[in-house]
């Protein structure tokens, strides 16, 4: 059974960062894309980033391109998620989750594993 424990997320100021991390027990996740959501309160959970399986390829939704970099480091058996320039509209708690392919998944439906979440929450 695959466990994922994100970490990293707290309280900062507009324009700051955070780095989340997600640590992955059980099994190793080197064949399997990973990605990043989020789920703001009242609103549905979106895709935020996705890597394949080696790290080589990367995908972000436009609302977080240019500002946050995923990555990862499949010696330690985990991902992480770089968030700069952080703005009050990326308020959500932020779940990692371990895709049924090797390669970039965008859909909700096609992770089999999600972490339990942590909160993000930018201030004005």
């Amino acid at each position: 059974q695959v466990q994922l424990v994100e970490s990293g997320g707290g309280l900062v100021q507009a324009g700051g960062s955070l780095r989340l991390s997600c640590a992955a027990s059980g099994r190793t996740l080197s064949t399997n894309g990973m990605g990043w959501f989020r789920q703001a309160t009242g609103k549905e959970r979106e895709f935020v980033a996705g890597i394949n399986y080696s790290g080589a390829t990367t995908y972000y939704a436009d609302s977080v391109k240019g500002r946050f970099t995923i990555s990862r480091d499949n010696a330690k058996n985990t991902v992480y998620l770089r968030m700069n320039s952080l703005k009050p509209e990326d308020t959500a708690v932020y779940y990692c989750a371990a895709g049924r392919s090797p390669g970039i998944a965008t859909m909700t439906r096609e992770y089999d594993y999600w972490g339990q979440g942590t909160q993000v929450t930018v201030s004005s």
